[in-house]
Formats: structure tokens, sequence, C-alpha cells
């Protein structure tokens, strides 16, 4: 400028223009409006026609420019609207376009491509549509930034089909695809996870004689690192070095982050030394990927010495990092911890984003500290820090996971705060009806996500599946998996175990293999999984000669056996007591190489305790022990019950102890083998000991504890040279325990009923006693 008024050349518009949208681009709007205020005139003063400044000759009658009038244009606004928006300065960015738009200047392409950016970049992609609709309406054609601006930012919020669609209307339209239209179009393949066409996508435009940018190279090599393909990567920075395109801090961040994802740490470390000595210095997130690499991996020492680094270097800390460190803690359930860092981190003047709420907010749900999750909520109202989706799918995720709020309130609410649930709303809320049994609602839901256009993921489907198993509706669960053939899934073992499962309930192994030929036809790949799903299902049932015969077809087929596939048949021939049959697959198992687990001697133990073979029992433990494995606390259930079975009270007892002592806590089960024993010999003391045992040590009762007591009592109260006041003493005992086990909603047994009618019961009356219990309990349990 100064330049210029030496040459005596006057500075026009364009100039002034030029200089304000250098300011702009560089974020200095205090310079940019200084120049408007101090070269245009001391104050902005509107002319009549709405569109002219003036320079105030008084305050400038120095000036070179003294009466110069200069008109605005739209390139004045546009500059600083558009800077506004780079900046994330949105509001002042539509102050400015209110102002343009009242002083008769209507936006360009430019103009109406920043606002839409900006609105984008906040967020706010629905009005970023409607800005889009009506810069057609006020006929101002689109252009390749305008298109490429909306696209990405469909693709960022996972709505493809939005995306494809507006790339179909820049082809029917015949705008030409640019270096950055191909770029954003790479990008979002990319994130939707289409890889082959993201390729596709680069080939063309190497076809089409286009150069690639370094942000074109970045995003294809940030594309492969998210594969996982760093050979690909590596192939791409030698391509760059070869045709000098510069390597810069966005490149290298996604290289590093590329090899942290595949727990190539050393390297990712490596090209950050690498990056260093070519000048580039690492910022605040290349820092925080690395660091909280290490965190996932387990190596904090390593983590707190790039944190170390980064601060010996004056990089500040920022949300990202912050969100590393809190991961890290609520990762080993440290939420006290992770909370104290982040009250520090606001104390020196870090402002918490919505990320960092959430993810405490996440880690108290998960630790069960419902009352601190809500304080973070709470505080993100205070701090007008708003709800997005990620946050409010926590929310619910987290009370729903409590069982204390209804799902349809929760979902309402976030509807009405102006939130579009994306997948993993649905999900959530699709999973909490299901377990409510609303399969109604869970349907509805399921519609109208397909009807926003979102697809069902694999998830998705297993839940509804799940769902429609549980009630019953196995024919419209097969129907679900034919659609999602239809869309381009297959039957994962998940689904393939649900309606086996489901149909098992009538214990015919002709129709569970029925089932399972058609799950097989609809596209489920026979592998290990699969197998033993449907091997185990019959074993459960009782049908291990047909599990057997799978297993041969499994093994003829190439497929090998595990553990699992051995110890669901051990488990089988043991529960119907073909204890040979059980020895002879353990036998295979270590035949064939496969490894037995303590699950695999827990289920022998359990089969030799039945049919009362106690030595052989015991030597089968002393070769568990030689092959390096510990009694777990099942292992005790098995042999504390199996002991007190067969009325060996004082192995049982000893058993029990030795349990206790190691701390095992003994299942309900295990205690009612031991009450049972002693009861059977009307030993009702040490009975009612070992039930007050169950409380202590925070064991519920279940059904048959309450009937194994009541009828030792009442058995006892039979006796007939039992002394008056015992007998009612006991009697007293069962009626005591019989209210109790009402009061909890436990439904009685035939023997207890019989037992009970005849203490309760007036003399001669005990039939009607037990017909009046008999009819109340089969009211009870058919509600």
């Amino acid at each position: 400028m100064e330049s210029m008024q030496k040459e005596g050349i006057f500075p026009d518009i364009v100039t002034y223009n030029t200089l304000i949208d250098g300011f702009c681009k560089i974020g200095d709007f205090a310079q940019a409006n200084n120049l408007i205020d101090e070269r245009l005139g001391s104050q902005r003063s509107i002319d009549n026609d709405g569109g002219t400044w003036k320079i105030d000759g008084t305050e400038n009658k120095d000036s070179v420019f003294e009466g110069l009038e200069l008109k605005r244009n739209l390139i004045t606004y546009t500059s600083l609207i558009s800077g506004y928006c780079k900046w994330k300065g949105l509001e002042e960015a539509l102050i400015v376009y209110d102002e343009m738009l009242m002083n008769g200047f209507l936006p360009d392409t430019v103009t109406y491509s920043s606002i839409m950016n900006g609105f984008c970049k906040h967020k706010r992609l629905a009005e970023a549509e409607v800005l889009f609709k009506e810069m057609e309406r006020m006929g101002v054609d689109p252009n390749h930034v305008s298109y490429s601006i909306l696209i990405d930012s469909f693709f960022k919020t996972g709505n493809a089909t939005e995306a494809f669609a507006l790339e179909g209307q820049m082809v029917v339209r015949g705008i030409a695809f640019d270096v950055v239209v191909f770029t954003t179009l790479m990008d979002g393949l990319f994130k939707i996870g289409n890889p082959g066409e993201a390729e596709d996508m680069f080939r063309s435009l190497l076809n089409l004689n286009l150069v690639p940018s370094h942000i074109t190279y970045s995003a294809l090599i940030d594309g492969r690192s998210k594969l996982g393909d760093m050979k690909g990567v590596k192939s791409i920075l030698q391509e760059m070095e070869a045709i000098n395109v510069p390597l810069n801090i966005i490149t290298y961040s996604s290289v590093i982050n590329g090899y942290t994802k595949m727990g190539m740490l050393d390297a990712a470390a490596n090209v950050m030394s690498k990056m260093v000595c070519q000048s580039i210095m690492p910022n605040v997130f290349t820092y925080g990927i690395l660091i909280d690499g290490y965190f996932k991996a387990g190596k904090q020492e390593i983590a707190l010495e790039f944190y170390k680094d980064m601060k010996l270097r004056g990089v500040e800390e920022n949300n990202f990092i912050l969100d590393a460190f809190i991961n890290n803690l609520k990762r080993g359930g440290m939420m006290d911890e992770a909370e104290a860092l982040f009250r520090d981190m606001m104390s020196m003047g870090l402002s918490p984003d919505r990320v960092n709420y959430t993810s405490l907010m996440d880690g108290f749900f998960k630790v069960g500290k419902e009352s601190a999750a809500l304080t973070m909520a709470q505080e993100m109202t205070e701090k007008n820090i708003g709800f997005d989706v990620v946050a409010y799918n926590v929310l619910i995720n987290g009370l729903l996971r409590l069982g204390k709020y209804e799902a349809q309130s929760l979902y309402l609410g976030m509807r009405q705060s102006g939130w579009a649930p994306d997948l993993a709303t649905y999900n959530t809320m699709i999973n909490a009806y299901c377990k409510e049994g609303n399969l109604e609602n869970a349907i509805k839901l399921w519609d109208e996500m397909k009807n926003n256009g979102l697809m069902p993921n694999s998830i998705t489907f297993n839940t509804m599946v799940g769902g429609l198993c549980e009630a019953g509706e196995v024919d419209k669960a097969m129907n679900l998996l034919n659609e999602m053939r239809n869309v381009g899934f297959h039957p994962t073992p998940t689904s393939h175990r649900l309606v086996l499962d489901a149909v098992s309930a009538d214990r015919r192994a002709e129709k569970i293999l029925v089932m399972h030929k058609q799950i097989v036809d609809m596209g489920l790949r026979l592998d290990q999984l699969a197998y033993n799903n449907l091997i185990n299902i019959l074993c459960r049932v009782g049908m291990t000669r047909k599990a057997t015969s799978v297993l041969e077809e499994m093994t003829e087929k190439g497929i090998s056996a595990d553990t699992v596939t051995y110890n669901a048949l051990i488990h089988g021939y043991c529960k119907s007591s073909h204890l040979k049959m059980a020895f002879s697959m353990y036998s295979q198992m270590l035949s064939e190489g496969v490894s037995p687990n303590i699950a695999s001697y827990n289920f022998l133990l359990g089969g030799l305790l039945a049919s009362g073979l106690m030595h052989e029992a015991a030597e089968l433990i002393d070769e568990m022990k030689e092959r390096g494995f510990v009694p777990n606390g099942n292992t005790y259930n098995v042999l504390v019950s199996g002991f007190a079975k067969m009325g060996n009270k004082k192995e049982s007892i000893r058993l029990y102890c030795e349990m206790v002592t190691k701390g095992f806590i003994p299942q309900t089960s295990t205690f009612n083998a031991l009450i049972s024993d002693f009861a059977k010999v009307g030993k009702m003391k040490q009975a009612r000991e070992l039930m007050n045992e169950m409380q202590v040590r925070g064991v519920p009762p279940n059904s048959s504890t309450y009937d194994i007591v009541i009828s030792g009592w009442c058995k006892l109260s039979k006796q007939a040279e039992l002394d008056k006041m015992l007998k009612k003493l006991y009697r007293t005992e069962a009626k005591k325990l019989f209210k109790e086990m009402d009061e909890k909603g436990f439904i009685p047994c035939e023997t207890t009923l019989n037992y009970i009618s005849s203490v309760l019961a007036k003399p001669g009356k005990k039939a009607d006693a037990l017909r009046l219990l008999d009819g109340l309990y089969k009211r009870k349990s058919s509600k």
C-alpha cells in the first residue's frame, strides 16, 4: 500500500478486497475490520443506496485518499463470510450475511458455498441442505465445491445414499469432476467401508490426467492405514517422494495412526522420528495418537515419555490428550482418578469438550456409578455443551443397562432435542425393546430405521433374530434371515445359535438338523464355530449320538475339533450317565492333540461322582493336577455337591471349608446339596446353619432350597415319639419358611405342598388343604 502511495497509484476496492481476504484467510479478523474502519471510513456510514462506504474527510484530512468514495461489493462480504466460516465463526458469518442481504447484495455460488461449509463444520447439515435448495431456487448454480461440501458431510454422517445422489446430480448436470471432487468421493468411500471403490476413484483421477494433491494422497494414505494396508501406504509414500509431493503433518499423522492401529507402535514411533528429522514438528494430535496407542497396549511408561516430550517441545495439552488419559484410566475402572485428572486439567485452563464429558459419563455408567454419570450429563447441560448422537447413545445405553428407565421416554427425549438417531441408537433401542418383550416397538424401529436410509448391520439382525426367537417366533426369525441374505448379509454363528436354541425346546433332533441345513443354505459359513453351536445344542438336549455323528462329519470336511467341541460331548455323555463314552471322547481329545481345560475335568468329575465312583474321581483329580490344572470354584462346586449327594458329609464339609478358605463362593445348588444331605437324616439345625451361611455369603436361596428345608422340618415334626413342644416348634419353623417362600414369589413343589398341608390342616382336612394350596399355586404360576 505504501509503495502504491509513493507511485501515486490510488487503491481501489479490488486492492482492499485482496487485503481483507488475505487477513481473513489467516484468521486475523481484527486487521480485516480495522482496514475497513480505518481506510474505508471511521465508521461504516451507509448511503441511501445502502451500498457505499465513505471516508470521513475531517478525520483523514492528511490522507492521500481524502474524499475517495469506495463501494462495497459482493466480494468484500464473501471474503468476510468465507473467513469466518473457515475459522469456525459461523454466527459472525451469518451476521455479515444478513447485513449483505439488507444492503441489497445477492449471494453468489462462492457465498452460498462458504456458508454451507460453515454449517457443515458445525454439524448443522440440515441447514446446509436448506441453503443448497435455496441456492437453486434463487437461480444460483451450485458448482463442484458446493457439491463437494455436502457430499463430504453426508459421508461423515454415514448417509452414503444422499452422497451418491448428489454425485449423480453432478453427472446429470455436466459438472466436471476435479481433484477436489475425486478426493472427496475417495475419502467418503473409505469412510463407509468401500475401499475397492475408493481405489477405483483414485485410478479414475489418474486416468483423466489429473494431478493428485497432497490432500488426495493424505486421504489415500489415511484410508489404507485404517485398513491396515501398511504395505500399500509405503508404496504411496515412495510415489510421493518420487514426484516431489511434499509430505506434511497430516500425511505423517495418518501413517502414524495406521501403524498404531495395527499395534506396530515401534514403526509408528520411527515415522515420528523421521518426521522430526525433516523439520516437521509433531502437533498435539500426532502425540495424542502415540500416547493413546501406548496406553491401549498397556505400555504406560512409554506413553508418559511421549507426554513429557510433548511438554518439552512446548506443545500444550488439548481435549484429545485429556481423552487419551481418561480412556486409559477408564479401561482400568479407575473412574475416581479419571475425574480427578479431569478437574485438574480444568483448573489449568483446559475447557473439556463433549467428547471428554461423554467418555467420563460412559466410564461412570460402566462401573455402576449412575449418580456420577448423571452429574457429567448435568454439567454438560449447564455449560451449554449440547448432546450429540454419541452422548445420547451413552446416556440411553447406560440408563437402560441399569434397568431403571423406560426405553421409549429416553428415545423420545433424544428426538425432541433435534437429534436423529444413528445405527448405534437403533441397535440400543431395538435391544431394549426385545429385552422388555416389546417386539411390536422393536419392529417399528426396525422399519423406521430402514425408511431413514440406515442399513441394519449384523448386530441389528442378531438382536431382532434373538428377540423373535425368545418370543417363539422362529418362522419370523427365519424370514428375517432371508431378508438379511437379500441385502448382502449372511447368517452369523450368533444368529445360527439363537435359532437352534429356539427350536431345541421340543427336543427333536430332526427339527434342529433341518433348521441347521436351512441356515447353511442361506449362506452360513460352515466353520468350527458353526459346528460347535450344533454339537453343543444337540448334547444339551441329550442327543449325544447325533452330536457325535456331527463331529465325524466335521472332521471329514477337514475342520478340526477344539476344546469347546470335546467339552460339549463330554458334558453331554456325563449328563446321560454314559461315562464310558465320555472318557472315550476325553481319550480322543488327547490323541488328537487337543488340550483339555479345567471345565473338561469338572464335567468328568461330575459324572464320576454322580455314579458314586469316588476312587476314580480321586485318580482323575491327581491326573488333573499333574497336568498343571488347579481346582477352581466350579471344581469345588462339583466335588462338594457330588460327595453330599452320596451322603459323605465328612468329605463334603471338608471340601466346603477348603473352598471358602480359598475365596470361592459356593453356588446355590452346592448349598442345596449340603442342606439336603443333612435334612435327609433329620439334622435340621445344621441345615438351618447352612441356610444362614448362604445369607452371610450373599448366595440367594431358590425354590429348591425352601422345598428342602420345609420338607425337612415337616418330616421331622411327624416323628411319633417326638415331644409335643418340639413338634410344635418344628412346624412353626416350617410355617415361617413357607411364608417367606411365598413372599419371595417361589412356587413350592408337590412334595412341599403335601407336607405343608398336613402341618396347616386341621385333623381330617389334609386333602382339602392340599387341594386349596395346589389350586392357589397353579393360579400363581399361570400368571
